[in-house]
């Protein structure tokens, strides 16, 4: 029955659609959404609470008692660049088998039954600058779920066919790497871009089979103390439930400091070059690079909103105006602008077919050529501001997010009222303030890292057009 009736009722919807299409047309005219007013919207940037345990250790707190959940961030500086030299990866896995390998009180298999019974989340990560493990638990485990988070941090045990098994996993996933071109390619332009900088070293399948559980140790001794540990605390609890929680699991950690942890120095700009990395595929992957403004520094504000308009704004961008919808040469092509506490990458990038390397690396040279060179219109300014301020609200969008993102600003020792201040400092950016930062910040690309991944006819397209090119060997 029902298979006679739908296509009479399909049919019945397709003869009037048409009318409705006439009668909207007739009644309603479409207008430019840049064109709509309307009443100005006042946000205030909610706040989390800072609170600091007698031992040192600083929270910051934010109730939220919308569900009965609790999600809990630990920020320790233990990242990547601590790396001793010919040991890269020894922070990542350190960070992975505290997760994985146990306490002095329970195995790694009890821990991850318990947490699947109450219906917890662990985990762990690392990036350059920090490891960060992250709990998210219904409110009435809060103490089951904090006992065993105290126990990884402070007391991990570290089991050897834990390690075994996640340097296994990560050997594996390095040699796969050359498999995804463009994650490969970013890897060896960090590497370039850092030239020799900490920062820029990663894993190799070398360093990671030589790291032991005693290189765990060490490192954990080392870098996790509360004087190197941060928490952001989320969820349905009270400032004094937090007190009394975090007291009870944290607060007798008196563990002796380790000497002071220094980072490495900050990045050194290297000399401009044209590094082709030889890969047979049908397309090539062009970034190019540079070190720019740290979050720290006032023209952090206009270097945002030049990248914006240079490349990272998408559609309406530069790069990406230029290079996809003029030139039909890229689908996947902009820029990006890294901004950390005390230094920046700016950089491009392009996937193009081989033939065409040369002419979407000089296209890319003659936006920041122009970017430089001319001044930039203002309804660029407007839109890039606009969409920036606008896309600035999604960074308060739960209470994990709040108390985390404040807790970053001291992480980065950015000034306490940065994210007050934010908005008002993308408004007062001007395109003299833009022509300022362009002429003192953006390289020509022959001064830029230049990295070109491809086939041999990529390689001859950049050798005839631009003279010097080094190749270079990936590491793996």
């Amino acid at each position: 029955m029902i298979s006679r009736i739908l296509p009479l009722i399909l049919a019945s919807v397709l003869l009037l659609i048409p009318c409705l299409g006439s009668a909207t047309d007739n009644t309603h005219v479409l207008r430019n959404p840049d064109e709509l007013k309307y009443e100005y919207l006042h946000f205030t940037p909610p706040s989390a609470e800072r609170i600091v345990l007698e031992n040192g250790i600083v929270l910051y707190f934010f109730r939220d008692d919308e569900l009965p959940l609790l999600n809990v961030s630990v920020v320790l500086k233990a990242g990547s660049m601590f790396d001793p030299e010919r040991k890269e990866g020894l922070a990542e896995l350190t960070a992975t088998v505290m997760r994985t390998g146990g306490t002095k009180k329970m195995s790694g298999d009890i821990v991850d039954d318990v947490l699947e019974f109450i219906a917890g989340t662990l985990t762990a990560s690392v990036n350059k600058e920090y490891a960060s493990f992250g709990l998210s638990i219904l409110t009435h485990h809060t103490d089951h779920a904090l006992d065993i988070l105290s126990q990884i941090i402070m007391n991990p045990a570290f089991e050897e066919h834990k390690l075994t098994r996640a340097r296994d996993l990560k050997i594996e996933e390095l040699r796969r790497i050359a498999d995804d071109p463009m994650r490969f390619a970013f890897k060896e332009f960090n590497r370039l871009i850092y030239n020799d900088n900490p920062r820029g070293r990663s894993p190799l399948i070398s360093t990671v089979r030589g790291i032991t559980r005693d290189d765990l140790l060490q490192f954990h001794k080392k870098f996790f103390h509360p004087g190197n540990m941060m928490i952001a605390v989320s969820g349905n609890i009270t400032k004094e439930q937090v007190l009394i929680t975090f007291r009870k699991y944290f607060g007798t950690w008196n563990v002796p400091r380790a000497d002071r942890n220094i980072p490495p120095p900050l990045p050194v700009m290297p000399a401009g070059g044209i590094y082709f990395l030889k890969k047979d595929i049908p397309q090539s992957i062009i970034i190019s690079g540079q070190l720019a403004p740290s979050k720290k520094n006032p023209d952090s504000f206009s270097f945002e909103v030049l990248d914006f308009i240079v490349g990272s704004g998408g559609f309406r961008s530069r790069i990406f105006n230029e290079i996809r919808d003029k030139m039909g040469l890229a689908y996947s092509t902009g820029s990006f602008y890294r901004a950390r506490g005390d230094y920046g990458v700016f950089g491009t990038y392009a996937m193009t077919r081989a033939e065409s390397t040369a002419t979407v690396l000089a296209r890319i040279s003659g936006v920041l050529n122009d970017i430089r060179s001319k001044s930039v219109e203002k309804n660029e300014i407007e839109w890039a501001k606009k969409s920036i301020i606008n896309n600035f609200i999604f960074s308060f969008v739960s209470a994990e997010h709040i108390a985390r993102q404040q807790l970053m600003i001291e992480h980065e020792k950015l000034p306490e009222h940065y994210l007050i201040n934010y908005r008002d400092s993308i408004s007062s950016v001007t395109a003299k303030k833009i022509e300022g930062v362009a002429s003192r910040y953006v390289l020509p690309v022959e001064k830029s890292v230049v990295l070109i991944m491809g086939n041999s006819d990529a390689y001859q397209q950049a050798v005839s057009s631009f003279g010097n090119v080094q190749v270079i060997e990936g590491k793996l």
